[in-house]
């Protein structure tokens, strides 16, 4: 078990050697500290000292969530890969302008080109949109860039209404999300971003230095550059299956005025779909074995890792399957 989800309220704490939660439904559940990468919590759960002392003795990651289901935070163990000469080259590339507008379009470019995959597959060619693309490298400073990125994205949510049978999407809204669609995409964006937090824990990198976002307080915003790439490529294409199919049906949803958000049930589902979409397997051409989705977002992380250090130019993943 790499990941485990407590959706129920209770409390969690340290027995022996693993950790145990206790719901207030008088339900025991133990879970293998041994195994365990990362802990999403999604119910309203009390912790102590002495468990967060053990989730740092086994770097087991903890990320939090609200009763909407919206990402809340993380708490990361005390770091064990660190090398402050890549924060210092993490930085130096964020300092200088074209370093990080590098960065920040190979981001949105690969993002991008997952997003073309998306409507291809699909039988839509849009024009504009490679158009859109072709002027990704040529944008003159990272606010332009992110005005095409976010002209991408316009296009691209245009499109996706057609795509989907019962449920639409209508426009792209995310707090409070209007619809089931926009809620599941509000949803799925906060479960990649704390995944790609958990690996990007796993490497030397500082996940606070950003490029296509800029780093600010309280966020970890090299998660929100990476998540670019593997949003349209793990979280959108799943979505759509899982509504075309049914799976998901607006019985899943908890609607009031002006917004729609996933049930308890809704999110079991999804985080279900979610966890084998990421263990999804496919033949890498550089290793010559199969890596599941999960490993493709460390490899991400030290394809960056090498351009830091001057090893080998960055170029963002573009799945070839």
């Amino acid at each position: 078990m790499e990941r485990a989800f407590i959706f129920s309220s209770g409390r969690l704490k340290r027995k022996d050697n693993t950790l145990l939660f206790e719901g207030k439904d008088g339900k025991r559940r133990y879970l293998p500290a041994d195994t365990l990468r990362e802990l999403l919590l999604f119910g309203e759960v009390e912790l102590n000292l002495r468990l967060l002392n053990f989730l740092s003795q086994k770097g087991i990651l903890l990320h939090t969530f609200n009763r909407y289901g919206f990402y809340t935070g993380s708490y990361l163990p005390r770091r064990v890969r660190v090398s402050g000469f890549l924060t210092v080259k993490q930085a130096e590339h964020y300092l200088n302008p074209d370093s990080r507008l590098f960065l920040a379009a190979s981001f949105v470019d690969g993002a991008a080109y997952h997003i073309g995959r998306n409507l291809k597959k699909r039988g839509i060619e849009e024009p504009k949109l490679y158009e859109l693309q072709s002027r990704i490298y040529s944008a003159a400073t990272v606010p332009a860039l992110m005005q095409v990125e976010g002209k991408i994205r316009e296009l691209y949510y245009g499109h996706l209404n057609s795509l989907f049978k019962g449920l639409k999407l209508g426009r792209r809204e995310r707090r409070p999300p209007s619809n089931p669609v926009n809620a599941l995409i509000s949803f799925g964006n906060s479960l990649m971003y704390s995944t790609v937090l958990t690996e990007i824990y796993q490497t030397h990198l500082d996940p606070s230095i950003s490029f296509l976002h800029k780093p600010s307080t309280g966020r970890y915003s090299l998660s929100l550059d990476i998540a670019e790439i593997f949003k349209p490529l793990i979280v959108d294409p799943l979505i759509l299956r899982l509504v075309n199919k049914r799976v998901l049906t607006e019985k899943d949803f908890d609607s009031g005025v002006n917004y729609a958000l996933l049930s308890e049930a809704g999110r079991k589902k999804f985080l279900k779909h979610y966890s084998q979409s990421l263990e999804t397997t496919v033949k890498h051409r550089s290793l010559n074995r199969k890596v599941s989705y999960r490993h493709l977002i460390r490899l991400e992380c030290y394809k960056l890792v090498k351009h830091l250090i001057g090893e080998l130019e960055y170029k963002p993943l573009k799945a070839w399957w």
